[in-house]
This record gives structure tokens, C-alpha cells and sequence, in this order.
């Protein structure tokens, strides 16, 4: 019988940890007679009473088990984490609060296992119940990635998937530090077969996700999967200095047609602060991918786990 294994990344979830534990009972009893059904809970440092959850929910469940970390590192090092520890045949991501439908996993387990695919993805068709505001920049950056990234992100893509075992150790191989899971899934290839749905809210407790949150994570991203901004950075910085040398012409002509009086300086004080401005910002451009490369070159651990009560898959095939 083939094992799944569903990762669940947990932040601050006590209450949503023991609704998501009922509707994803009701799916394993659905797939009981074709696949057993493991549950990773990764609490990534909560501060309420999640990891309590977890092991009380272990005790009472051989199938539950729990990866705890040392402190916050963040959603994208739990998700690594949890395919570092998951030894199913199959490995599927999952949110907590049950925006994503545990009732869309046996329908995604079929398609695995009978069709010529190696992961089974979902994508959000409406955003009903999110702000307008978020949901329009979040339409923007997926847009722009189309448009500066040769790595596939789907507009609406979620982390909810169902991956064989070939895909999830070839993810595995992949341990950068600078981590944006949406690219990854796009860059290591393979047939994927998208299930489309339309948005679900909370069961329970608040989003972890501000919109400055989610606004750095769009700029990991792009970062991550695309050199255009320094492209952009360079181009504006010929665009600028061919600007500069007609304005220098023009001045030049100027002066020896009809004299230089001393005027227009509010113009060229505006002019100086706007190109001081395009100055800053192709520096930060530059800054931000200096920035990443120090980060990988420091070759630190991307979690720390504190306790557990399951082996790490990976240690295992050693």
C-alpha cells in the first residue's frame, strides 16, 4: 500500500491545528483502502500552544508526527524541512488553516497514480474574501514573473501539491538558503497536471502574512529566479548618460548662441534629486542580489530542529 505524507507547516495554529486534524481524518478514511495516510505537523517556533497540539494529537494517532524547530525560520524552511523528514511514497504540502482542501487530495492521489504525472498542483481561480489591494499587487507579481522569469509560476498557485518521491528528493537537492518554493516547483521540471478551485477562508485564527510580508517574499522571488533587474539597472544607467550627453550638447549650443544667464536652477535641482534617486535605487538592486550571495555563502543551516519523534527521511537512505 502506498504512504503519503502530508506536510504542515504550523505558525501560531493551536486553534486551527485540531480542525485541520478532523477534515484530514475524513480524508484518510476516504483513501484507507488505497493509500495510509502520515501526518508531519512542522511547528516553525510557535509561541502559543501549537506544539502541545501536536503531541497530544501524536499520543492519541500513530499516524501524527511532529517536527519542532529551535525558533522562527519561516515557512519556506518548514516546508524544506518537512520534505527532509517525510518518507512517504508520495509527499503532499498542505496549509493548516484549510485554505487548502484536504477533500482535493484523493482526487489528486488518482491523478498521480494513473496519469503520466509526477506532481499534482492547485491554483486559486478567485480571491474571494481577500483585500482588493492584495489582491491586485499579487495578480502584478505574478504577472511580472511571467514576464522576467523563464521558471513557470502559475497566477494562483498555491504550495498545496502532491509530488512523487523522484520529485521531492530532486527538490531536496536543491538547498539554497534563499528559498522561494513557487520557483522551485517550476524549476526542477516535470509533467504537472494543475487543479483549479476557487478561494477558501480561514477555518480558524488570523493570517501570518502581512502585506509587507508578502511584498518581501515577491522580491525574494524575483530575485530568485531572474537577473532582469539588473538588466533594467543597466539599462536606465545608458539611457541616463545618453540623456546627459544631449543635455550637455544642447548646452553647450545654447551658450554660444545666446549667452548663459543664471537661471533654471529649480529644474535642475529637481533633475539632480531624480537621477540621485535612480542612482539609489539601481544600488539597491545591486545590493539585494549582493545581499542573497552572502547569505548562501555563509552556508548556514536553513533550520534548526529541537525535537521530533520521527527520523529524517534523508538520514535514513544513508
Amino acid at each position: 500500500m502506498d504512504k503519503i505524507s502530508v506536510i504542515v507547516p504550523c505558525y501560531n495554529e493551536q486553534e486551527a491545528i485540531p480542525i485541520f486534524y478532523r477534515e484530514i481524518s475524513k480524508t484518510a478514511e476516504e483513501l484507507r483502502q488505497k493509500a495510509e495516510l502520515q501526518i508531519l505537523f512542522v511547528n516553525d517556533g510557535s509561541r502559543d500552544e501549537s506544539l502541545a497540539e501536536m503531541k497530544r494529537l501524536a499520543e492519541q494517532d500513530s499516524r501524527v508526527k511532529y517536527v519542532s524547530f529551535s525558533r522562527n525560520f519561516g515557512k519556506e524552511a518548514a516546508m524544506y524541512a518537512g520534505l527532509s523528514y517525510a518518507d512517504g511514497d508520495y509527499v503532499a504540502i498542505m496549509d493548516v488553516d484549510l485554505q487548502d482542501p484536504p477533500s482535493l487530495l484523493p482526487e489528486m492521489y488518482r491523478i498521480i497514480t494513473e496519469e503520466p504525472y509526477d506532481c499534482v498542483a492547485t491554483r486559486r481561480v478567485t480571491r474571494k474574501g481577500e483585500p482588493p489591494i492584495r489582491s491586485f499587487f499579487a495578480r502584478r507579481f505574478y504577472a511580472m514573473m511571467h514576464r522576467l522569469s523563464k521558471t513557470e509560476i502559475v497566477d494562483g498557485a498555491r504550495d498545496y501539491r502532491l509530488m512523487t518521491r523522484q520529485f521531492v528528493d530532486e527538490l531536496l537537492r536543491l538547498g539554497e538558503y534563499n528559498r522561494f518554493s513557487k520557483g522551485l516547483f517550476g524549476w526542477v521540471g516535470f509533467e504537472t497536471k494543475w487543479l483549479e478551485y476557487e478561494n477558501v477562508e480561514r477555518s480558524a485564527g488570523e493570517t501570518k502574512w502581512s502585506f509587507w510580508k508578502l511584498l518581501i517574499y515577491s522580491i525574494d522571488g524575483i530575485v530568485g529566479f531572474s537577473t532582469a533587474p539588473l538588466a533594467i539597472a543597466a539599462f536606465l544607467g545608458v539611457f541616463f548618460c545618453l540623456v546627459a550627453f544631449l543635455a550637455l550638447c544642447f548646452i553647450v549650443v545654447r551658450t554660444l548662441l545666446f549667452g548663459d544667464p543664471v537661471s533654471g536652477w529649480p529644474s535642475m535641482t529637481c533633475i539632480i534629486i531624480f537621477l540621485g534617486g535612480i542612482q539609489l535605487f539601481c544600488i539597491g538592486i545591486l545590493g539585494e542580489y549582493l545581499a542573497k550571495t552572502y547569505m548562501e555563502t555563509k552556508h548556514r543551516p536553513i533550520f534548526i530542529c529541537k525535537e521530533t519523534n520521527m527520523t529524517k527521511a534523508e538520514e535514513e537512505g544513508e
